[in-house]
This record gives C-alpha cells, structure tokens and sequence, in this order.
C-alpha cells in the first residue's frame, strides 16, 4: 500500500513539474514575440506589360494605390509622358543630360540620393534653377520596406529634405521613390502621414550597372514599343547609354506624338 501512495505520490509531483516547464517555455517565448519588432511585409514593385490596351498592371493595382496616395501612372487618357531619373552618385553624366532636357524643354524629376546631395551641390542646384523637380530617394538608399518604425522610416525622408534645404536654400518637393522599388503597405501609410505622394513607374528597363550598359539598340528596343499613355518614365542618370540616346528618344517620343509632364500634374482625386 505504502509502495502504491508512493508511486502515485511521484506521478503526480513529475506530471507538475512538466506542466511548469512548459508554462515556463510558453511564457518566454511569447515574451520573446513581444519583445522584437515586426518587420513590415515587404514587396517589390513589378509590372506585368502582356496586356490588351498597352497600358501595363503593377503587383498593386492604382486604385488601391490611389488610397495611400501613391502612383505609378498618370492620365493615360493623355499622350504625355513624365520623366523621371533615380540617382545615389554623379557618374559625369547629369550635365549633358540637363542640356538635352532643356533642349527639348522638358522638365523632369530627379530622385536623389543623400550622398548625391553631399557629392554633387552645384548640379543639384541646377536642376532646381532650371525648374526640374527634386524628389525624396532617401537619404542612405536602404530597403525601405523592411523598415517597420516609424522614427527610422522618417530619419530617412527628413533627413534627406533637411539636406536639400542646406544645399538649396529650397523646399524639397513632397515626392518620395522607395529606392529599388520596395516598400510595404506601411511605408505608403508613413509617407501618406508626411505629406508625401510615394512614385512608382510604369516602364523602365536594366540601365543602371555601369560595367553592363545596354546598347542604344537594346535600349530603344524596351523604350519605344512600350511607351504609353500616362507613362511614368524611370532612367538612371548614371547611364552612359541614357545620356547617349536621350536627344534621340525625345525626339522619337516627340514624333510620336507624346508631350512631357511634371508629376505636380497628375490629379489624385
């Protein structure tokens, strides 16, 4: 009898000694879960051109755009076209591409970079002189849609416009490019609260390695069978093959029929 009260004795003490270890391993792992930061779904911006009217879909649709106040198209009930160039560094190339724009009086919209601003002052002053638009790139160029705090998401847009302001004596314009083309649904609700409009494209082609420039061939081949209506157009300054073909591309886009606009044109109602 004694010998069955112990063993029962010892079932029961084992069975609470399971149940606390394992209240302890839950315990610590939810406090682990509420300890680190949820990182926001990240996407990346993507085009799909196979469609009927030559217009092409992004992975997010511009009416579900249109609610955080971002874009990735203009009217494409209009034949005009809105040029826009990313840039982290001078690559001495930004000059001629300037007096081309003004050749054609085109104004466009450069995205910049923090360390474009640091490295290239007079150029940026340029641009705004000869009423191009610049717009927020960020000031470091991170993936922007893993970044889930809001604090770290503004230190780099704000950091970026008070660089401007120091290099230009100007207001930066409230357009904001993720660089890379990531971003979250988040991130559009952070830019939309700074009063930012977040802009993406609708065509662009692989014009940014330095070492694997296209050829003006290539280049033509992607830029004039699918422009559209409404396009937002994104180039890399950086290009050598961009600033050789551009007098040539505007005039075939010109003869074409298309007119060039700045994004500050396209209604978001």
């Amino acid at each position: 009898m004694y010998w069955i009260i112990k063993k029962q004795t010892i079932a029961v003490i084992i069975s609470c000694v399971l149940v606390l270890c394992m209240a302890v391993i839950i315990g610590t792992g939810l406090s682990q879960q509420e300890a680190v930061p949820t990182a926001a779904a990240s996407d990346n911006w993507g085009l799909n051109f196979k469609t009927t009217d030559g217009i092409p879909t992004g992975n997010a649709s511009a009416e579900e755009l249109r609610q955080y106040h971002a874009l990735y198209l203009g009217d494409t009930a209009q034949k005009t076209i809105y040029l826009t160039f990313d840039a982290g560094y001078e690559n001495g190339y930004t000059a001629e591409i300037l007096a081309t724009l003004k050749k054609h009086n085109v104004k466009a919209t450069f995205f910049l970079v923090g360390n474009y601003l640091k490295t290239a002052p007079d150029l940026v002053k340029q641009m705004a002189e000869e009423g191009h638009t610049v717009g927020n790139h960020t000031m470091t160029h991170p993936d922007m849609g893993s970044i889930a705090e809001e604090s770290a998401f503004r230190e780099e847009l704000e950091g970026l416009e008070q660089l401007y302001h120091e290099v230009t004596g100007k207001e930066l314009a409230k357009f904001y490019r993720p660089p890379q083309g990531k971003f979250s649904r988040e991130n559009l609700q952070m830019a939309q609260k700074m009063g930012y409009t977040t802009v993406f494209w609708s065509l662009a082609y692989a014009d940014w390695l330095n070492d694997q420039q296209p050829t003006r061939e290539e280049a033509f081949d992607k830029l004039l069978p699918r422009i559209h209506n409404g396009a937002i157009v994104l180039l890399h300054s950086t290009s050598q093959t961009n600033c050789e073909i551009l007098d040539e591309l505007l005039t075939k886009w010109e003869e074409m029929g298309y007119q060039f606009g700045q994004l500050s044109e396209i209604s978001m109602a």
